[in-house]
């Protein structure tokens, strides 16, 4: 785990959740920590949603820690019962992020009851209220995430990996048990960008012309894992056909490995494009041989002929290795197509940042 913004945010909600509930004079304030602590979210809209799941975890807890003290009271065995049946409520609500808290609601309530125990019960409630609340607060105002950024440079990241060992794969020159840790790594780092994409798209935006563009840049980023995606697998087809490819003849090595390069570069060029480092007006797909389809299946079928019957398996690989290499180079004219009308209505959107930090 990395020290960030989210540790952070934790320890400001504990220190403003035990503030507030000592300015109250509640009792037992930190119960107010323990519910911060549950509270802190990576987005504001989790965090909001987390603040209603919370808040209804928490009355259920109060209400059956109530009921049982009253009805059976507070024997351990009736604690575990009753935590058993909050649970059971909580999964039957699908309120599962909230068990925990409700669990800590419920045993704050019942452990000690005495002659006032409806205002201790109501004042346990408060006070882990305020706790969910505070840490609402911190992460409406502290270190608001800015996962646009991240998103971007995650995707960038993960096109530069992936260019640099299609490169040397085409050459022959990768070491093979190498290149397969490298590709398992890279498909986690695919898990993680996916994760990014979800946590962009959960911020909300409150006027309606940055909601219409903030739309649109999520098809744009939606592509440009797609585009990532279909780089990855070309990579994985390399590597496992690694082989094969060798025992083709030398004219169709050249003509891959060229073809590939033409992609990876003009690839390169169109996520620079994105971030105003290209001209926008510029059509970088437009008009580039290594995207002419056609020739380059025709440029396999030739070359196909030339191997024996005896080897139709290579030719089975070969098919896929060229199929996947095309759908490569369909994906990233796609993301060109919408970089440029992303650009040609937003032409005032600011330019994202790109410092040479990428986070994992």
């Amino acid at each position: 785990m990395k020290f960030g913004a989210r540790i952070l945010k934790t320890g400001i909600a504990i220190i403003l959740s035990l503030f507030l509930a000592q300015l109250l004079e509640l009792p037992s304030p930190v119960f107010a920590g323990i519910a911060a602590i549950f509270a802190v979210q990576p987005t504001i809209y989790r965090s909001y949603l987390t603040v209603i799941e919370q808040i209804q975890g928490n009355i259920i807890g109060a209400i059956i820690a109530v009921l049982f003290v009253l009805t059976l009271g507070n024997n351990f065995f009736i604690i575990g019962l009753a935590a058993i049946l909050v649970i059971a409520i909580n999964l039957k609500l699908k309120l599962e992020n909230t068990i925990s808290l409700s669990l800590v609601m419920l045993i704050a309530i019942m452990v000690t009851p005495g002659d006032d125990f409806f205002e201790f019960a109501l004042l346990r409630f408060t006070t882990i209220i305020i706790g969910v609340i505070a840490a609402f607060i911190v992460n409406l105002v502290f270190f608001p995430p800015k996962y646009e950024k991240k998103l971007y440079q995650k995707n960038a990241f993960l096109n530069e990996e992936i260019s640099k060992w299609i490169r040397i794969s085409t050459r022959h020159a990768s070491e093979h048990q190498l290149l397969k840790e490298d590709i398992e790594k890279l498909g986690e780092g695919m898990i993680k960008l996916e994760n990014l994409f979800i946590m962009y798209e959960e911020e909300r935006n409150y006027f309606k012309k940055h909601s219409l563009a903030k739309s649109r840049k999520l098809v744009v980023y939606r592509q440009m894992i797609t585009t990532n995606k279909a780089a990855l697998d070309t990579l994985k087809r390399l590597h496992r056909y690694e082989n094969e490819t060798h025992q083709m003849p030398e004219g169709f090595q050249e003509a891959i490995q060229e073809h590939l390069d033409c992609i990876i570069n003009l690839h390169e060029q169109v996520m620079l494009k994105y971030i105003g480092k290209i001209n926008p007006e510029v059509t970088i797909i437009e008009g580039h041989d290594c995207f002419n389809k056609k020739e380059l299946l025709e440029l396999f079928l030739v070359h196909q002929n030339r191997i024996t019957h005896a080897d139709d398996q290579i030719q089975y690989h070969m098919i896929q290795l060229v199929a996947v290499i095309m759908e490569y180079g369909e994906q990233l004219e796609h993301l060109d197509r919408l970089i440029s009308s992303f650009q040609s209505y937003h032409k005032d959107d600011k330019h994202i940042y790109v410092d040479s930090t990428i986070e994992d």
